[in-house]
């Protein structure tokens, strides 16, 4: 987002916290990516349904206490939506769940549906989950999600440097990870 973008956006964050009412276009705006962002942390339909409409419903209690600090209004909502996931995996002591879409990824690697292609985006797909959960965050946050380092570091309530540092990490361990694939 632009710089004014973000200014227009925060206008209608102001006037939603005059009226709850006007909470309806933040809503509709960010329903989809808040949803799709928790069904790849679920897998599942429903679980992704139930969170979102907890992420909003705490969203809009909340709203009064909100500040900008210089991010989109989206960075706060995925910031809920990422705490309701984890209190979720917490209270259930389930396993996290990633979901890779190939489609996105493809568009990713940018390549296409030759053999070669489809063999090395099935090593992508299995090597990002063998990821550990806090590399996978920062990981599909950035590609996935396309946030910068400095909204990522505000979701997962880290440092830039430590998001970035992250995302680099994994990056290499990916990397590491297709050159020793590649020499078998």
């Amino acid at each position: 987002m632009t710089d004014e973008e973000i200014l227009s956006e925060q206008e209608m964050v102001k006037a939603a916290q005059r009226n709850a009412n006007a909470f309806g276009v933040l809503y509709d705006r960010y329903f989809s990516s808040i949803f799709g962002f928790i069904y790849r942390r679920t897998d599942s339909e429903s679980l992704a349904g139930d969170l979102t409409s907890q992420t909003f419903y705490k969203a809009l209690k909340g709203l009064k206490k909100y500040t900008f600090r210089g991010l989109p209004f989206s960075a706060w909502l995925y910031r809920i939506a990422a705490n309701e996931v984890n209190k979720y995996y917490r209270s259930q002591k389930t396993n996290r769940v990633f979901s890779l879409e190939e489609e996105r990824i493809r568009e990713l690697v940018g390549e296409d549906q030759e053999q070669d292609s489809e063999e090395r985006i099935q090593l992508l797909i299995k090597f990002l989950s063998q990821l550990p959960t806090e590399m996978m965050e920062a990981i599909a946050l950035r590609f996935f999600e396309g946030k910068g380092f400095k909204e990522i570091a505000f979701i997962l309530d880290i440092s830039e440097s430590a998001a970035k540092m992250r995302t680099y990490r994994a990056v290499e361990k990916l990397k590491e990870q297709f050159a020793i694939k590649l020499e078998a």
